[in-house]
């Protein structure tokens, strides 16, 4: 008789007995913020600390609570001091980090290029800039690391899609720049937590200066090329780059906003999708079986169906696989907000100042919120089960007026990608293959993923 194999349980932090001292909690917020969470935040619907570094901290887990600050009373919560210290000084006035006026000006200036249709034009780009990227995998010798090769492939695509393939500077360095950044500027600092004065220099921004001038380089070349086009009258590329340019003005964006916005997408707009699709492989490896059926629907779609518009409907197991992926590890592990004035939700008062976690990471893991929810397991996500989650319970993408812009290409660009990748080749862990998921900005894979590729006989 046939039986279901065990769900796979990926590597993740076991939730701490007893909080740590200040001085350890420091410490591990700067060297693995997920490892800080401990039994309450995967069992309660909300903590309310009182004495917190910072202030009082609220960490919001309920899927009510988590609406009425991110979505009914958004305008009470500006962006969190501590998030703001660790994003501005690398995206200063970009869609991430901006706020009121200077945010609305952005978001109404790229709203274009993210509609439905705009997205649908985006489709046979990602699949042809996926085709040719795994033409590397046909000659793999030896193992592979999955974490930076999806890297280098969703940066292909967004270099496709939204600057038509026009963006300055060699794309082999681009990998080590982008784990440097994180890896120094992507951590939160101590003094930033002590609330020191920002005259003081923070040694993790002193240890990035290097990796964000080559980013700041980038957009800057970038842009010349582009406005000396447009300059000399030739025909240019209605894309991103473009429309931003053009965005121009006293009543559009400044130059400064242009430039702060370019760099939050070639330097982060990627990230989040590259880690979500190395999880996702790296899961569907150790869980064989999820993989076989993600196998079997991804070759019986493209027998029939040639359209990439259409696969991430076609798909659905494929999409789950992803979902769940991005559940478990989630690419934004937390969202930060600062109370503005006192607000209450049902009894509960949260004072003015006050911190307001909410940790994707946490509530995707929540005991209450989900069953066997330290496990892989994709049919959370398939049709039939959807209409059980709660909005506000998963959250890979945020939620409310700030949600993030790209989710849906993020979903399309996955999806092809998935399918071009797993119906050529098989991905396999090896030994070695033991990531531990850090969160430095992004949830990424300590150690990488080193993976064996071979061709699939079905192929």
């Amino acid at each position: 008789m046939k039986t279901t194999p065990a769900p796979f349980v990926p590597p993740a932090p076991s939730p701490r007995t007893k909080p740590p001292s200040t001085l350890q909690m420091m410490r591990i917020v700067y060297r693995n913020p997920l490892e800080l969470w401990g039994e309450p935040s995967y069992n309660e619907p909300w903590i309310y600390i009182e004495g917190g570094i910072g202030g009082p901290l609220v960490i919001a887990n309920d899927p009510g609570l988590i609406r009425h600050v991110l979505v009914d009373n958004a305008r009470n919560y500006k962006m969190a001091r501590v998030r703001q210290k660790i994003l501005r000084p690398i995206l200063r006035d970009g869609l991430l980090t901006a706020e009121g006026e200077v945010w609305r000006r952005s978001r109404k200036a790229m709203a274009p290029v993210f509609t439905p249709r705009h997205i649908a034009g985006f489709a046979r780009p990602m699949l042809e800039r996926t085709e040719a990227f795994a033409e590397r995998y046909e000659a793999a010798a030896g193992p592979v690391d999955v974490s930076r090769d999806m890297t280098l492939l969703t940066f292909d695509i967004l270099a496709e899609t939204l600057f038509s393939g026009e963006i300055a500077g060699d794309p082999s360095a681009f990998a080590h720049q982008v784990d440097r950044l994180f890896e120094t500027m992507g951590r939160v600092d101590p003094l930033d937590l002590l609330g020191a004065p920002d005259w003081l220099p923070r040694i993790t921004r002193l240890l990035g200066r290097n990796s964000l001038a080559f980013f700041r380089n980038i957009v800057a070349e970038t842009m010349e090329m582009r406005k000396a086009r447009i300059a000399q009258g030739t025909d240019v590329p209605e894309d991103f780059l473009t429309l931003l340019l053009r965005a121009e003005g006293p009543d559009g964006l400044s130059r400064q906003e242009i430039e702060d916005n370019l760099i939050t997408f070639i330097g982060a707009g990627h990230e989040t999708t590259a880690r979500a699709l190395g999880w996702t492989i790296y899961c569907l490896a150790e869980a064989s079986w999820e993989r076989d059926r993600v196998e079997a629907e991804i070759d019986a779609v493209l027998a029939r169906e040639p359209d990439p518009v259409k696969w991430l409907d076609a798909m659905p197991l494929t999409r789950a696989a992803f979902e769940e992926a991005m559940r478990l590890y989630p690419p934004a592990p937390s969202i930060n907000r600062e109370a503005l004035a006192e607000d209450r939700y049902r009894d509960f008062t949260i004072v003015k100042g006050a911190q307001v976690l909410v940790m994707p990471w946490t509530v995707h893991r929540h005991r209450a919120l989900w069953d066997n929810p330290e496990a892989f397991l994709p049919s959370r996500f398939h049709p039939e089960n959807r209409e059980k989650l709660d909005r506000y319970q998963y959250l890979p993408f945020g939620a409310g007026p700030r949600v993030c812009i790209g989710a849906s290409f993020a979903m399309q660009e996955a999806v092809i990608a998935l399918a071009v990748l797993l119906s050529r080749f098989r991905f396999d862990t090896l030994p070695e293959t033991k990531p531990w998921p850090v969160q430095k900005l992004t949830t990424q894979p300590q150690g990488g993923l080193p993976m064996r590729v071979s061709r699939r006989s079905s192929a």
